[in-house]
């Protein structure tokens, strides 16, 4: 019982001189290619898309935290080339990457868009 779990655990053929099956000696393969897709690549892509999916509603108004830490509200859009554009201040704008947008927050129907200073 020694031998089987070790060979398993190591991918190493157990002693003895007889050949194990080929499909004892996937099976641990598999079982770690199940556990990175369901632990890391699933939640990745899930993650991806959605964030795509936020970046592809940004509108005017919307008030934004770029990857820098830069606060702001949307004054622009250049789906183009993939621009936004962030007031930062009352006489302030900058043009950054959509890609750049790390998170937002939806804009209140009812609400003004002024700086908090």
């Amino acid at each position: 019982m020694h031998t089987f779990i070790s060979s398993l655990l190591l991918f190493a053929p157990p002693s003895g001189g007889e050949t194990p099956n080929m499909f004892v000696q996937l099976v641990p393969l598999a079982l770690i290619f199940v556990v990175f897709y369901l632990f890391l690549i699933r939640p990745q892509q899930k993650k991806q898309k959605e964030r795509e999916k936020v970046l592809e509603s940004l509108k005017r108004g919307d008030r934004v935290i770029t990857i820098g830490g830069v606060h702001g509200t949307v004054a622009g859009i250049d789906s183009e080339k993939k621009t936004v554009l962030v007031q930062v201040a009352d006489n302030l704008k900058i043009k950054f990457d959509r890609s750049a947008i790390a998170t937002t927050e939806k804009q209140e129907a009812g609400e003004k868009l002024t700086s908090k200073d």
